[in-house]
């Protein structure tokens, strides 16, 4: 019995091991940001997810298995048969911290007013390099649509969110649309990874830019400086793959302009190819804006106005 119970507690640890291979960064959190934001803005107000009667919760859902470590996302849905479009959302964090749970008071915001919203785990630079994220991200995508019925998401109306360095990872998984290189290529979906809408919370389009002052974080992420990597941060920029292909994209940007780098000359393609857009100014905030209140209100409306200009 001794020995059962032995090998049991050992496949136990073994498990968790297998699911925590480094250990976690956890120098971004919303409460270290509000107790360093709160100094120079003493009114804000953390904002907490709301329960929403009209909405599902799902959480834990299992979206992909990396030899024995699985990414998990969070479903936020209607309670209908209705299909409705489906926004991806990405938390910010440096690409090396943060969490998907930082994402949940958007997502229920917006799924209550008719969407199919996921909050998504991916791998962060402790444990893989770029581009590990942003096929992770494409993954869930597929693994959504593949299970579109389950979540009520029509598969042809699909945005991804993305805030900080997860608006960065949005903008270049909306860039990268129909580019199988930005795609793993063992991957168990057959579903397209392409999406009809990009969100990009304050986060840059170019890590080598006039406006960029990306370093240190960076480096991390894209394995090494632009000195010892220049074509990695070349392809990790959104702005190097603009085309006509790219979907209709939302700028939601703080004041600060190191972290809209290389908009304007995104805009400047977008509009070249007639593709619509558009540039929102949330005023006198800091950074990470999305996640108190007096601007998180201003955030979901900004958000769900351009969603429904482009879905509905």
């Amino acid at each position: 019995m001794k020995r059962i119970l032995v090998i049991f507690f050992i496949g136990i640890s073994f498990a968790v091991f297998s699911q925590n291979p480094v250990e976690r960064d956890t120098s971004y959190t919303v409460f270290s940001t509000y107790n360093k934001e709160i100094k120079k803005y003493p009114f804000i107000q953390v904002v907490s997810k709301k329960n929403k009667s009209n909405v599902v919760e799902d959480k834990g859902i299992i979206y992909k298995n990396i030899a024995s470590r699985f990414l998990l996302l969070d479903a936020f849905y209607l309670k209908s048969d209705k299909a409705n479009p489906a926004v991806i959302l990405l938390h910010g964090g440096g690409w090396k911290s943060g969490d998907k749970s930082h994402m949940e008071p958007l997502a229920v915001e917006i799924a209550s007013k008719g969407y199919s919203c996921f909050t998504v785990e991916y791998r962060l630079s402790p444990e893989a390099k770029y581009p590990a994220a942003i096929f992770d991200v494409k993954s869930a995508i597929q693994f959504i649509k593949t299970n579109a019925a389950k979540f009520n998401v029509d598969t042809s109306r699909v945005a991804v969110l993305g805030c900080s360095s997860g608006g960065q990872m949005a903008a270049l998984v909306g860039a990268t649309n129909g580019d199988k290189s930005f795609e793993e290529g063992n991957s168990i979906y057959k579903s397209s990874t392409n999406v009809q809408a990009v969100i990009d919370i304050d986060g840059i389009l170019a890590f080598k830019h006039p406006q960029s002052k990306e370093g240190t974080v960076a480096s991390l992420w894209l394995n090494g400086n632009y000195d010892e990597n220049p074509e990695t941060w070349q392809s990790a920029s959104a702005l190097t793959h603009a085309n006509k292909h790219n979907p209709p994209i939302l700028f939601v940007n703080s004041d600060m302009e190191r972290f809209h780098a290389g908009r304007d000359d995104m805009i400047l393609i977008l509009n070249k190819f007639g593709i619509y857009n558009e540039v929102k100014r949330i005023n006198n905030s800091p950074h990470s804006f999305w996640l108190f209140q007096p601007w998180f209100d201003q955030t979901v409306v900004y958000t769900t106005q351009f969603l429904d200009t482009i879905f509905k």
